[in-house]
């Protein structure tokens, strides 16, 4: 009886596992167009094929599914992970040089954009008319300059920022380059390749950031 009691609890967390990725799934269709305000949580339910008090069940509310649709958007899956503990986040730390810092970033940072532009961009159109997707887009906002300033902690552990910078001019200058905006002009609308994008990425930061090779 034991045995099967765990099947079936293994079989119960596998189908909540697959209603609220098919529900998450709905949302970046419907939230990206017609829009998060546009769209009703009957809508989400509907595209999912589940009931509307499912929707409620697993998330609670519009405001709540799209902060998790943004969250795991930026993270690539579902899975608890937090930051640090990315594999990026270990592969940066390995490295000593700032400039191939950079470079292993600008892979990730291409990456989360080709994933994520179309929901950060439609989060970015909300915020300007809905306060609840304000608060989400402010939240990103804050959480991704949080982010940018481990990161410009661990540059500035190279010894290799140029001295009039602190860490937190650092941060603000890793910040502004890696919004999703930049990725949108130039890979999306000019139709730059994800590698040019990515040199663009690590060249203009490091010119900003780091002492030129022939003073380290």
């Amino acid at each position: 009886m034991a045995v099967k009691r765990r099947y079936e609890s293994a079989h119960r967390q596998e189908q909540a596992k697959q209603t609220r990725g098919a529900i998450l799934r709905a949302a970046a269709v419907l939230f990206v167009e017609p829009g998060y305000a546009a769209t009703p949580l009957t809508a989400v339910a509907a595209e999912a094929g589940v009931a509307i008090q499912t929707v409620y069940k697993v998330f609670g509310s519009k405001q709540a599914l799209l902060s998790a649709l943004v969250d795991v958007t930026v993270a690539g899956d579902d899975e608890p992970v937090a930051l640090p503990d990315r594999q990026f986040v270990a592969d940066i730390e390995a490295l000593s040089d700032a400039r191939a810092k950079l470079e292993r970033y600008s892979r990730h940072l291409a990456e989360t954009h080709a994933r994520t532009a179309q929901v950060m961009l439609a989060l970015a159109g909300a915020a300007t008319a809905d306060a609840e997707a304000a608060a989400i887009w402010r939240k990103n906002v804050d959480d991704r300059r949080a982010g940018m300033g481990m990161f410009a902690a661990e540059l500035a552990s190279t010894g290799q920022l140029r001295p009039e910078h602190t860490a937190g001019t650092a941060a603000d200058v890793l910040w502004l380059a890696m919004d999703v905006r930049n990725y949108d002009w130039l890979v999306r609308q000019r139709g730059w390749p994800p590698e040019r994008f990515q040199r663009w990425y690590v060249d203009t930061v490091a010119a900003a950031l780091l002492d030129p090779p022939a003073t380290r």
